[in-house]
């Protein structure tokens, strides 16, 4: 059985959590966060999330995630779409996403050929149930 570690190991060095933008936060995810900082909900919410209606992201400080100093301060307690970056779906579909996120990631295995990222990659994906682009 083909196992993440073959093809990246997240080195948490913040190059995916730059920039004026972020991700939303679903039930789970607030939930696994609250947990992560032994807060209250509402502590948490005031702190670290910009809430705009229905939607709740992390904030962003100085261009990045509230929640990257050195690396992720809420790793264990991250939301999915952060633990399943920078493994995302197109990177099987196109050569040229794979070679794009790659360059920029230094968690990605430097080991293996495309093809067997792939490979194991879809190995994965299958048996997680996610759905491919």
């Amino acid at each position: 059985m083909a196992d993440v570690k073959d093809i990246f190991a997240c080195t948490q060095c913040g190059y995916c959590c730059q920039g004026e933008t972020t991700v939303s936060l679903n039930k789970d995810d607030q939930e696994r966060m609250v947990a992560e900082l032994g807060l209250s909900e509402d502590e948490v919410r005031q702190k670290y999330w910009r809430v705009t209606g229905n939607v709740v992201q992390m904030k962003i400080v100085d261009g990045h995630c509230i929640f990257y100093d050195n690396g992720c301060t809420v790793h264990s307690g991250r939301p999915w779409r952060c633990a399943q970056w920078p493994l995302h779906p197109s990177m099987l579909e196109d050569l040229n996403n794979y070679k794009t996120i790659r360059e920029s990631c230094p968690g990605i295995s430097r080991d293996v050929s495309y093809k067997e990222f792939c490979r194991i990659l879809k190995e994965i994906m299958d048996a997680e149930g996610t759905v491919h682009c």
